[in-house]
């Protein structure tokens, strides 16, 4: 074969060429990454959602009874302090950042009495997502119609069998979507917990970068890491709703 009639592969041979190396180094410099990162997204991956299924309980627990007490007739002198005090503890919450919250919680108030900074950081962002929660929770509540809570009693249960079970059940299937959105929020705001030493995903990405100099590679893997776990939750979320729709239809 005539060697100048493949002249044509020229311009080709000289764009693969460098192609394949980049490739290489791209695949190696990668290798090396991941093995940089993979211990310590590990450990910090575990203390993210250690984090985020404690928090995640004390929010749903916790904001369900506060906002049972502000849906209570206020009737009574002591009814209206509790409605009083709930008001001014979801205002607080709302209305000031987390990573305030954490600082005052760990270095006023938890902090010096000995616990941990993982305690802290499920605490602090327990109450902190209960007071979103309680206002999910109350919206659902009062979606719910009145005639449920009037038969139940009609039928000699209390106020609170009734709320128990008949009205919260409801409720709680109608902001099944505000509670996944809350969990979604959660978890990324677990990446905030570092401002108080809780070693978690971002505080494993930038001890890396510390480590390696390169911020872009660390911090690109961290994005992916909270997406792929994002995606997870909203896929079981997902499920969970067409779950209890099916139910309905029955």
């Amino acid at each position: 074969m005539n060697l100048i009639a493949l002249g044509w592969l020229n311009p080709l041979v000289k764009f693969i060429v460098p192609f394949i190396n980049r490739l290489d180094i791209f695949f190696k410099y990668n290798v090396r990454l991941i093995k940089n990162l993979y211990k310590p997204m590990l450990q910090g991956l575990q203390n993210t959602l250690i984090i985020s299924f404690f928090a995640l309980i004390i929010g749903v627990v916790l904001g369900t009874i506060l906002a049972v007490i502000k849906v209570i007739p206020k009737k009574g002198i002591l009814k209206k302090i509790f409605d009083f005090v709930v008001n001014i503890y979801i205002s607080f919450f709302r209305g000031t950042p987390v990573v305030v919250q954490l600082l005052l919680f760990y270095f006023g108030v938890l902090g010096p009495r000995g616990y941990s900074p993982l305690y802290v950081a499920i605490m602090v962002l327990g109450l902190n997502s209960s007071a979103y929660v309680a206002e999910s929770v109350r919206s659902g509540i009062l979606a719910v119609d009145h005639g449920q809570m009037e038969a139940g009693r009609s039928l000699g249960l209390t106020y609170g069998s009734t709320m128990w079970h008949i009205i919260l059940p409801q409720a709680i299937k109608n902001i099944l979507p505000a509670l996944g959105n809350e969990l979604i929020a959660l978890i990324k705001e677990t990446a905030v917990v570092g401002f108080i030493a809780v070693f978690d995903l971002t505080r494993a990405a930038r001890a890396v970068v510390s480590d390696t100099y390169d911020a872009f590679g660390p911090y690109l893997y961290l994005a992916l890491v909270y997406l792929v776990i994002v995606l997870i939750a909203t896929f079981f979320v997902t499920k969970l709703e067409r779950r209890l729709r099916q139910s309905d239809k029955r």
